[in-house]
């Protein structure tokens, strides 16, 4: 069966660059002939628009048709304020958002609302941790509510505020990751922590909003993928980053020992945003070379004698 998503539109929040899961679900719903808007954080907005003008992200824009992904709006969002009432005045002062208002999720519902009327898919790919680095031993409880609040508490809110436009039959989507149940050192800050909510959220949210709205709510739990974002968690001088570590381990460690494309999300997603997957909801969905169903390291050294 062809997925046809013709005069379906998807909201995706979280969009900054070509390189990430956002992006790569983005374009799998394209080309299925959804309509694509976005939401990207207000700091980098001019950036992401001018790269879009510019054509920096025309080569991946391709659709397997030969024709090119078209982002028919972007919205400025932040999704650590629900109402215009919560942006405090050091925000609203900062050179990063100058110019931009209407950024809140409730805000951007709204003007969503009065743009294309009702939604069908929405796409939650947004995840920050200010202090990721650090253990969570070492995590300050600030710096854990802000995880909290950035990375679960955001898909709360937006289908909050979403819901209610969104199509009978629609689907939430958010993306989470292993940390949320297995140990993942490097991963810290209480990012594991939000992970795991996500996830149990996931699944309340599929009872309460399938039975109010009729729509489903499903996560992906992704395999390691080298984008911008990953990139920049634990760079040291010298030394590979903890996304580096995590691909070289999942491919010495997984059942499949291959590497993972941001395609290979954006083709699950578009499964789970499509009537193909009606009657799935509350599933965290893992699209990650079957490394979560290990539970001992291959490449251990206590292994060595055996792989020889």
């Amino acid at each position: 069966a062809q997925v046809d998503l013709t005069g379906k539109v998807a909201f995706i929040a979280g969009v900054a660059d070509s390189s990430g899961y956002g992006w790569a679900i983005a374009r799998s719903l394209a080309s299925a002939g959804a309509t694509i808007i976005v939401g990207t954080w207000p700091p980098v907005l001019k950036i992401f628009q001018m790269g879009l003008k510019k054509g920096s992200f025309d080569a991946d824009s391709e659709l397997p048709d030969g024709s090119k992904m078209v982002i028919e709006k972007v919205y400025p969002l932040d999704a650590v304020f629900d109402t215009a009432e919560d942006v405090p005045d050091e925000i609203k002062n900062n050179k990063r958002y100058a110019g931009l208002d209407g950024y809140t999720i409730e805000e951007v519902a709204k003007a969503v609302e009065a743009d294309y009327g009702k939604i069908d898919i929405l796409v939650h790919s947004l995840a920050n941790g200010p202090e990721v680095t650090k253990p969570l031993l070492e995590t300050s409880r600030k710096g854990y509510l802000a995880a909290s609040s950035a990375s679960a508490y955001s898909a709360v809110s937006l289908l909050q505020k979403f819901g209610p436009i969104m199509n009978e039959g629609g689907n939430m989507l958010s993306l989470t990751y292993i940390a949320s149940e297995k140990v993942i050192p490097g991963y810290g800050g209480g990012m594991s922590s939000a992970k795991a909510q996500l996830e149990s959220d996931t699944r309340t949210l599929a009872y309460e909003a399938g039975r109010k709205w009729n729509v489903r709510v499903n996560t992906i739990s992704a395999g390691p993928l080298k984008s911008r974002a990953a990139s920049a968690i634990g760079k040291e001088p010298g030394q590979k980053t903890f996304i580096e570590y995590a691909i070289d381990y999942s491919n010495a460690n997984a059942p499949l020992g291959q590497d993972l494309y941001n395609d290979d999300v954006g083709n699950s997603a578009m499964f789970l945003c499509s009537g193909l997957a009606r009657t799935v909801t509350g599933v965290t969905l893992y699209v990650d070379n079957g490394l979560h169903a290990m539970g001992m390291a291959l490449d251990s050294e206590s292994m060595s004698d055996r792989n020889a």
